[in-house]
């Protein structure tokens, strides 16, 4: 059975995290390793029931380190992998993350961020993790790619992308959903056509298999390759060297590069209104719809401000973010998350005059009237 066959092509409604889940069946997932964990076990719940009819398998692990320890194996045998947690489950993933990092294996690691720390508000969603998704894993020069749907519709389409993403730099990668966009119920149009990317495999004798700034093909299990595959330092062709102060650093820098130097086609955004601004608004996730909303009343009412939304978190997108705010005068920036400012930080390193909005607890987004207010605060 295919996937066609299970959601068809056209008009659905569907909350965002089972659009995630039919999205990993569209990009060709055909292993989940997961644990419940509110607010995204309906992403497991679906996974469950349709995964198997597509000659996939979901095993519901013991915990969240076992679960990305059996996506990562899966990985390597060459199949399209995926696992899915919320907040106490995504610290838990750290280290096993760092690991696929390091190994350059190809993941999907869905996200669907709750209030924390600890607990927290387990069913209330919160945009708390960002700077988390980037440096929660320990070490010197990872990166990660990371990824903010805002509706139902991006919940599939970047789901699909992640995968996409995680083919072609071989690495793993972040949808950072929240329990917003996770449990609202929306439509969502299933495209005919889908670009799928496929995994590039090493050949028999290869030796160049680990830390090539172009991606090096992987050397997966179960096709009479040879591979060693460790999370300690190692050379090209994967063995071991814990004491050569080059061969790490090649390797980090490798694998640094490889989306780094790629940034520009990796970070995807989308720009409202963003000629010549005198106030910019930036968000991502949920945040960004109240935000376009609030954006275009200001608007109308004869306030020059823009909206620069954000499709992608991590790499972000720090050329376009100082390009857009360049081109007003003295132009203001404002962002607008559920967290006490973990963009804003960022965009900090960038820019003067960053305001925040800020909103914590409780599960509530925020409205298009608390940003209108704010961004006429800051026209003053």
């Amino acid at each position: 059975m295919k996937p066609q066959d299970i959601l068809k092509p056209g008009r659905h409604f569907m909350m965002g995290d089972e659009a995630i889940a039919y999205g990993a069946l569209y990009a060709g997932c055909k292993y989940f390793g997961g644990y419940p964990i509110t607010p995204q076990s309906e992403i497991a719940e679906t996974l469950s029931r349709e995964l198997p009819k597509v000659g996939g398998f979901y095993v519901q692990m013991e915990d969240e380190l076992a679960s990305i320890a059996s996506v990562i194996g899966a990985s390597w045998t060459g199949m399209k992998a995926m696992t899915a947690t919320s907040g106490p489950g995504f610290s838990l993933m750290q280290e096993n993350l760092g690991y696929a990092i390091h190994t350059e294996t190809p993941l999907v690691l869905v996200n669907v961020m709750r209030t924390g720390p600890s607990t927290g508000q387990a069913t209330k969603g919160e945009q708390g993790d960002v700077q988390q998704a980037r440096w929660g894993t320990h070490g010197a020069g990872h990166n990660i790619i990371a990824l903010a749907p805002s509706s139902v519709q991006e919940c599939f389409e970047m789901t699909v992308r992640a995968f996409n993403l995680a083919e072609t730099y071989r690495t793993p990668v972040i949808v950072l959903a929240d329990g917003v966009i996770g449990h609202a119920w929306e439509k969502l149009i299933v495209p005919t056509e889908i670009e799928l990317i496929e995994r590039k495999i090493a050949k028999k004798g290869q030796k160049n298999l680990f830390g090539d700034p172009d991606v090096a093909p992987m050397p997966v299990f179960g096709q009479g390759l040879y591979a060693h595959v460790t999370g300690s330092t190692h050379r090209h062709d994967g063995m071991r060297d814990v004491t050569s102060k080059k061969v790490h650093e090649n390797l980090v820098k490798g694998y640094y590069e490889k989306i780094n130097s790629h940034r520009e086609e990796i970070a995807k955004y989308t720009e409202f209104y963003t000629d010549k601004p005198e106030i910019l608004v930036i968000s991502y996730g949920v945040s960004a719809r109240p935000s376009l909303k609030a954006v275009r009343k200001a608007r109308e009412d004869g306030i020059n401000v823009g909206l620069l939304k954000l499709n992608t978190i991590w790499p972000f997108p720090r050329e376009a973010v100082k390009r857009i705010a360049s081109k007003g005068d003295q132009c203001k920036v404002l962002v607008v998350e559920m967290n006490l400012g973990q963009i804003r930080r960022e965009i900090e390193r960038y820019l003067p005059k960053v305001e925040g909005l800020h909103k914590i607890g409780g599960g509530i987004a925020f409205t298009s009237r608390e940003i209108y207010e704010r961004i006429e605060n800051v026209a003053k």
